[in-house]
């Protein structure tokens, strides 16, 4: 691992960060001034994280942070300052930093800040070397390496497939995916939605027409087939298209001619089709709307893409994937994620897929105050949904639940807390209005007097205290002054419990 590098004039500052961080097996490497650092840049250095002061003399933490930011855009930040003002803060966030430090500092949080920065500088260094390899379609989950292996497959295949799947889950990639792959990758791949243009003009655009077809026509057109002609058509929703044109659709299928609208002529074509649908086309096909010999020719091969609910471990990768994206098509910085950002995002159903984690990911660019993503920074429908699904998961679970072991529900005020203290999640509030609770306490307390052991009331008054706060995190999504209002307890001692129970 790279060094970390402290940049800062105080002697002590330096000493003490030093010693701390080697402490935690973590090499360091120090500077007086920014001109050094930029010294050891310019040779080609570069440290794992950067923590700088903000005002010393030779120069200010603020413009090292935007030139080293210019040399590498992933690179952790943290300034420091003992300057504690609003213009600071925000020059440090705007400017890219990491996190903003004021001084004095508790030296365990400096340290466990620069850890969060190390591992966040890792999986950067992760995400850069997966996004040069620019695969079109990503995902790492067992139903997406089906869809995967379908496409090797399908190589060397000229076959119809239909794509099935929810809307917004893709289906239009693994299209174009299919045809990347395929012996017609030279040819030119053609999409249409079928659903998005009205029937009075659909037939036109997929067949074209002469010139005097109807008002307007005023110069003979192509269409969509004459188009792909050696490539490939996307029918995207063919679920909605009208039954006379299914008809069409049909003889094109079948012996690759067509009649171009107000033609009389028949025109060939070498088209790969491949359609796509949300729709259940065998109840389509049941209720009339849909002509099962169509069904059967489009249905060839059928590929099924999961929602992205079916996929959740997808969800950090796509994640950074969209971030990267949406910055660099706005011409910003890139935003990171936290861990517990990315922990609330995969519990969330998103009834969008991936086409609304995409739109979350360009919200949060624009709109994320800060550098790194924090769950309180998600866009509301995001939190109000997932807050909501959090409570009935809870409430569902057995009133012995308070003060057993048994595995619960993460709530977002605990996805920041180590693994060993996830068993300890909170309780609703509904939950202990009841007596059902009080049971609980009886079988537990039971249980435990019948043992040998000597330490029941510790025990269970540290389950109690542990479930009590983090429930109070929960319902005020992390925030610690709020949740010991809510409680009746002072703010020293909420962050004294948390301590204690190793809830930090």
């Amino acid at each position: 691992m790279k060094p970390i590098w402290i940049v800062d004039d105080d002697q002590s500052i330096r000493f003490v960060l030093e010693k701390a961080l080697l402490r935690e097996n973590l090499p360091t490497r120090s500077f007086t001034n920014p001109r050094d650092v930029l010294t050891a840049v310019a040779n080609g250095e570069s440290p794992q994280v950067l923590v700088s002061d903000i005002r010393m003399p030779g120069g200010s933490g603020l413009d090292l942070l935007s030139r080293v930011k210019a040399a590498h855009p992933g690179l952790p930040v943290i300034i420091m300052t003992a300057y504690s003002d609003l213009d600071s803060a925000v020059s440090a966030f705007q400017g890219g930093a990491f996190e903003y430090l004021p001084k004095p500092f508790d030296l365990p949080k400096a340290v466990e800040l620069i850890r969060r920065a190390v591992e966040e500088s890792q999986r950067e260094e992760v995400s850069e070397e997966r996004m040069t390899e620019t695969p079109e379609m990503l995902g790492q989950a067992p139903a997406m390496q089906d869809v995967f292996r379908a496409i090797g497959r399908l190589s060397q295949s000229n076959v119809t497939v239909m794509i099935t799947g929810e809307s917004g889950s893709g289906k239009e990639l693994v299209a174009r995916a299919l045809h990347k792959h395929s012996p017609r990758a030279n040819g030119p791949f053609i999409a249409i939605n079928t659903a998005a243009i009205p029937k009075d003009l659909l037939e036109s655009e997929l067949f074209g027409h002469e010139r005097g077809a109807f008002t307007g026509a005023q110069t003979m057109r192509r269409g969509r087939f004459e188009q792909a002609d050696g490539g490939t058509l996307f029918l995207d929703e063919i679920g909605d298209m009208p039954f006379d044109l299914q008809t069409r659709l049909l003889r094109v299928l079948s012996d690759g001619h067509f009649y171009r609208v107000g033609g009389h002529g028949a025109v060939k074509t070498n088209v790969r089709v491949i359609a796509a649908t949300h729709q259940n086309l065998e109840q389509r096909v049941k209720d009339g709307g849909f002509r099962e010999d169509l069904f059967h020719r489009l249905n060839v091969i059928r590929l099924r893409l999961p929602a992205l609910r079916e996929r959740r471990e997808d969800v950090p990768m796509l994640t950074r994937h969209f971030l990267q994206q949406s910055a660099h098509q706005l011409g910003v910085e890139p935003k990171r994620i936290s861990d517990a950002a990315l922990v609330w995002l995969g519990n969330f159903a998103f009834p969008g897929n991936v086409r609304q984690l995409e739109n979350v990911c360009h919200w949060l660019t624009v709109m994320a105050p800060a550098q790194v993503i924090e769950p309180k920074d998600l866009p509301p429908e995001v939190g109000v949904q997932q807050s909501g699904a959090v409570e009935q998961v809870q409430m569902s679970l057995p009133a012995t639940a308070l003060l057993t072991d048994a595995p619960q529900v993460v709530s977002p005020a605990e996805e920041h807390l180590p693994a060993a203290n996830l068993a300890a999640t909170a309780a609703p509030v509904q939950q202990i209005q009841g007596e059902g609770w009080e049971l609980g306490l009886d079988a537990d307390a039971a249980a435990l007097l019948a043992t040998d052991r000597t330490d029941v009331w510790e025990q269970l008054m540290r389950r109690f205290e542990s479930r009590l706060i983090l429930a109070a995190l929960a319902a005020t999504r992390g925030r610690r002054i709020e949740a010991a209002q809510k409680l009746g307890i002072g703010r020293n001692t909420i962050t004294r419990k948390i301590q204690e129970l190793g809830l930090e």
